[in-house]
Formats: structure tokens, C-alpha cells, sequence
């Protein structure tokens, strides 16, 4: 039997006036609960760790959970709170669904805050329906990290010392946005009919950390491990932006197994014409794989594109499936969640 939950600022007798208060008085065990969270601006930071959590708004743009950690923000020993300490909510948890929500960092540009996560999604079989996913650089982070960091203290945070778990994540008509390598990670993630915007720079741009001061933005980093058949999937998404024309790019790889597809999207005039970037690993060429299908629009003219990445066939674009995709690891009824 399902156990519901109500969240709500005006709240009544037997409802929760935060979500953190709900979270608190979850039963134990495994039988599924919904939060029902009702409009309104939520301030809060909170983890979700228990199996089965569906967590639904009213609406998205009325019911909004938002916080504003940030990675250059000094904790009480005066070190850096780091990439993996900002998330506005955590999902550390399998089976888990949000409906009609939005989840933001409101902590502004990496140019002056750093990386400053909205969603950190640690586990499997987890779905994302109507939602709005909103911060700057490092909006979306998809666990699992990858094995060792590029240097001391760069996982610090909840699951650095944690074992790596391979995790399935669909994300259907949502609204995602950021600037730098914005949705990131290593898990297999399929997105649906979403839009994806690029923000724009604020200010001058660091041309010592981008390629020329020409270029905006990255909208992937993926890690996916070296075993891994899927990475990202991007079907029929719409790819818009406020960025100048050619300045933004469809990924680079944080590791050089990367995996990224975009089949069938509407690709705006804001992507860069090699549509995908190296990040200087040019030992990489031969074992990422960036491809595209079928994508139209003003960004989707291939014949500049990277020599790194490729266009499928239909043979092999009939391999990018939902059903395929999320099936990779074992049964998910994920229909279920729809």
C-alpha cells in the first residue's frame, strides 16, 4: 500500500510545512511513499535515501525547491565546499520519481561561485517527469563519479569513498539549463522531448579556461565508464539557447570513455560547428563516441563537424531505443513511471 504525504506552506494538521520535515517521518522499509508538495518556494538542501520516494509537485513553474551552495563557498575550516558538497537535493536511492517540480542552484555563475549543483542523482532506476533543472555550471550531476580524481580532494563530498554503482536515469519533457559542462557524470541517462538551454556568460570570459573568449559553454561532460555500452541519449530534444551564434558546444569528455548521442533534435544556431570538443585528450579520439542522427535545425550541419565523432546509420541508431537504453543493466519497467 502506497503512504502519501502532503507538503505544504499553509500547511494543515497531519501535513509537513518542508519536505526535509516529510523526509524525517518517512516510514522503513520498502513500500512506496509520495510527497505531495503543494506551490510555493521551498529553501532547502535535503537527501533523499530511502528506496521507492516519488516526489510531486503542483506544477513546475509554482513549486520550486532551491538552494544556493556553491563550490569556491569556504566551510568553517576555510577550505572549499567543492563541486560535491553543493547540491540542492540529493537522490542517494533507487525507484525514485519527481513529477512537476523544480529543482535550482541559485548560486549564479561558475565564473564568480564555481560549480554549484542542482540535482546530484546517485542510484538506479530513477525518473525525472514535467521537472525544471536550473543552475549554471554542473547543473545536473549523473553518478556514479569516475574511479580517482584528477587531483586531491577533487570527490570530496557524501560518495567519495563509496563504491562506483552503475545507475539508469529518464528524464521526460524536461526543462534543463546551465553553461558549463552542465549535465555531467557517468550514469546511462535518456533524454525525452526535453529542452535543453545554454545560459549565456555574465561578464568578461576567462579565455585561460576556455578554448577563446568565442566560446560559452559545454552542455555535457560525460564519464561514462570503459565497460559501459550507453552513455547519454538525447531523443527528439530541442537544444535553444541566448548564446551567440557558434559558441556552444554538445560535449566534452570528463573521462575518455565518454558516450553522447543526440538523435532527432532541433539543434539551435548557438551550437558551435565541430559540435563537439576533444578537452584536449587527444588520446581519446579512438575510445569516446560521439555521434548524432538525424538532428535538424540551424546547428545540425555536420560538415564541419569534429573528426572525433560520427553519424549513425539507421542499423545502428536502432540501438539508441528507450527500451534498449534502459534496459542495458536488467528488466525496468520504467513505463510504469510515467
Amino acid at each position: 500500500m502506497e503512504t502519501l504525504f502532503t507538503v505544504s506552506k499553509n500547511a494543515a494538521p497531519g501535513e509537513y510545512l518542508t519536505i526535509t520535515e516529510a523526509l524525517v517521518n518517512l516510514p522503513s522499509g520498502s513500500e512506496p511513499v509520495t510527497i505531495h508538495v503543494c506551490p510555493g518556494v521551498y529553501n532547502e538542501k535535503f537527501t533523499i535515501n530511502r528506496d521507492f520516494v516519488t516526489l510531486e509537485g503542483a506544477d513546475a513553474s509554482t513549486t520550486i525547491i532551491t538552494y544556493g551552495d556553491y563550490a569556491l563557498m569556504l566551510m568553517p575550516d576555510e577550505s572549499k565546499r567543492g563541486t560535491f558538497r553543493t547540491p540542492t537535493v540529493m537522490i542517494d536511492a533507487d525507484d525514485f520519481m519527481a513529477k512537476n517540480l523544480t529543482f535550482e542552484n541559485s548560486a549564479g555563475s561558475g565564473r564568480i561561485y564555481g560549480q554549484a549543483l542542482a540535482l546530484y542523482i546517485d542510484g538506479d532506476r530513477i525518473c525525472f517527469d514535467n521537472c525544471r533543472l536550473l543552475g549554471c555550471q554542473d547543473t545536473l550531476f549523473t553518478a556514479p563519479l569516475p574511479p580517482t580524481a584528477y587531483q586531491i580532494g577533487g570527490f570530496t563530498g557524501p560518495k567519495e569513498f563509496c563504491e562506483r554503482r552503475p545507475g539508469r536515469h529518464y528524464y521526460h519533457q524536461c526543462y534543463i539549463e546551465g553553461d558549463v559542462d552542465f549535465i555531467f557524470g557517468g550514469a546511462v541517462a535518456y533524454f525525452e522531448d526535453c529542452e535543453i538551454f545554454s545560459v549565456k556568460y555574465e561578464g568578461k570570459l576567462q579565455a585561460k579556461e576556455m578554448e577563446s573568449a568565442s566560446i560559452h559553454g559545454y552542455i555535457t561532460a560525460a564519464s561514462t565508464p570503459q565497460d559501459q555500452t550507453y552513455g547519454y541519449v538525447f531523443e527528439n530534444c530541442r537544444l535553444t539557447s541566448d548564446c551567440p551564434k557558434g559558441s556552444v558546444y554538445l560535449g566534452r569528455p570528463w573521462r575518455s570513455f565518454a558516450k553522447t548521442v543526440f538523435l532527432h533534435c532541433h539543434l539551435g544556431d548557438h551550437i558551435h560547428p565541430a559540435g563537439w570538443h576533444d578537452w584536449d585528450k587527444k588520446d581519446a579520439y579512438e575510445t569516446i563516441f560521439y555521434a548524432e542522427y538525424k538532428n535538424v535545425g540551424p546547428g545540425a550541419d555536420i560538415e564541419k563537424r569534429a573528426s572525433f565523432s560520427q553519424q549513425l546509420c539507421d542499423q545502428e541508431a536502432a540501438l539508441y531505443t528507450v527500451e534498449k537504453v534502459l534496459c542495458c543493466f536488467g528488466h525496468w519497467d520504467f513505463p510504469r513511471f510515467l
